[in-house]
């Protein structure tokens, strides 16, 4: 199934808010000042009978009714001329009545819609809905203070009717219209607001494999500057694997063309002969070119995996000693081959450094390699482990040919062979030991041994200042 655009997704989230938010604003709204407008009539209708009832106390029935005037006779209906309000149709004035009775029940005064002797009594100061005629009125009593007269004010409940119809209208249409245009408007800013991602989109097809350019947005929004950033080291690092990648090929290419044509040649010549005497040297030259090309290969396959971080399951604490000790144990076979004497100091105590430990193996094992393969028969290596101030130092030192001065800053380029080399060497052990020192940020020195003749090679591992000085 096809995912949402993120384009669409925030478009219809901003409306799906909008709706949650402006609705219920609405319905609140609508219904606090439907509210507000019935508090209104109502307080009108009280005030409409107290005002009834002061000219009543301080003029009297008859005064207000005047002279000569029939007492059937009856107030005309307020609120019922017709009268059109200009901009909602509807009529201006609310349809009204009152009636005053006295303590009798007879009438004293009223509207003609309240003339009917019929309307309940309650309690002073009370509102109250009741029906007249077929009509629903809201009614406010009033009580005069005497007890003599009561006053009955009432307002028809169609006129709130009204303005309630209205002030829905009025709540209703806006939303109706402005919701859809909020969305149209909210789909363009979210159109326009995403254009920097489509730029950067565009910028990804158009990168060519091995660009090392930084990828710019001119204006960059603050959102996406650590996304640029992240884009940029991951563009850098995938540029480093893939030269690591074409390196390594063309290393492959380079170290296994020799072994493997030499190889190539020693069978064909083996099953070329028909004589036994020439067969069986052929055979054995060419195992022992596999034997040196599985070596070569594992040497690669090294190299390869500490440029590539040393595997990918980070970094751990490792025991230094335990782990010379283990390629010590491991070396035991071709140290007894080379007739060469191995020690190593300072692996009574445990000694603990963060790091790669298949870089640090890979590291040890080619330091001790190449110092067994400069070294004559009857030589000595020495493997010394120790703690320093701020470093913890790995020294191996040989009593043989040793480097001349001029010449040592390049045996760390690959393939670089001494002449001074016993046995096969391929140049990569030096080039491993210098780029697992890179991974822990350590240091290496080709030193003058403590022997009269031989090299030192000393690897600086830096350790934190608490756990140095612990």
């Amino acid at each position: 199934m096809t995912s949402m655009s993120l384009r669409a997704r925030l478009g219809w989230l901003i409306i799906a808010v909008m709706i949650a938010v402006l609705l219920p604003m609405a319905v609140l709204s609508y219904h606090r000042t439907l509210q507000e407008m019935n508090e209104l009539s109502d307080g009108r209708l009280a005030q409409s009978a107290r005002t009834l009832d002061v000219l009543i106390r301080h003029a009297g029935i008859d005064a207000l009714r005047g002279d000569g005037i029939d007492s059937n006779t009856r107030v005309p209906v307020v609120g019922t001329h017709g009268h059109r309000c200009p901009i909602q149709g509807t009529s201006c004035e609310p349809e009204v009545g009152f009636q005053v009775v006295d303590a009798t029940g007879k009438i004293k005064l009223a509207t003609t819609n309240f003339a009917t002797p019929s309307l309940p009594s309650r309690a002073s100061n009370t509102f109250e809905d009741i029906q007249v005629d077929g009509e629903v009125w809201r009614m406010f009593t009033l009580r005069e203070a005497a007890g003599n007269l009561t006053i009955r004010v009432g307002e028809r409940q169609d006129s709130r009717q009204e303005i309630e119809q209205t002030l829905k209208a009025q709540y209703v249409i806006p939303l109706a219209l402005g919701l859809p245009l909020l969305a149209l408007l909210m789909a363009w800013a979210v159109r326009h607001g995403l254009r920097p991602l489509e730029a950067l989109a565009r910028i990804l097809k158009r990168r060519e494999p091995g660009d090392r350019t930084p990828m710019t947005l001119q204006p960059a929004p603050r959102e996406l500057q650590p996304v640029l950033s992240g884009l940029n080291t991951m563009l850098d690092r995938s540029v480093d694997a893939l030269e690591r990648e074409r390196r390594f090929s063309a290393d492959v290419a380079h170290e296994l063309r020799t072994p493997l044509a030499a190889t190539m040649l020693h069978m064909e010549n083996a099953l070329a002969t028909g004589d036994p005497r020439f067969v069986s040297p052929s055979f054995v030259s060419a195992q022992h070119g596999l034997t040196e090309l599985s070596r070569r290969v594992d040497q690669l396959l090294a190299l390869a995996r500490v440029e590539a971080g040393a595997a990918s399951e980070g970094s751990t604490k490792v025991d230094l000693v335990a782990m010379t000790t283990g390629v010590i144990e491991e070396l035991a076979p071709q140290i007894e081959v080379s007739g060469v004497e191995l020690s190593l100091v300072g692996g009574s105590t445990a000694l603990y450094v963060n790091g790669y430990e298949v870089a640090l193996i890979a590291l040890l094992r080619n330091l001790i390699e190449n110092a067994l393969r400069h070294v004559s028969v009857g030589g000595q290596v020495v493997v010394c482990l120790t703690r320093g101030a701020q470093a913890i130092l790995i020294d191996v030192m040989d009593d043989g040919p040793g480097i001349p001065l001029e010449r040592r800053a390049a045996v760390f380029a690959r393939f670089h062979r001494e002449s001074s080399g016993r046995g096969d060497g391929y140049g990569l052990g030096l080039s491993i030991v210098q780029r697992a020192a890179q991974l822990h940020g350590a240091s290496i020195e080709l030193l003058d041994s403590a022997f009269d003749h031989g090299l030192l090679v000393r690897v600086s591992i830096p350790v934190p200042q608490a756990e140095g000085s612990s």
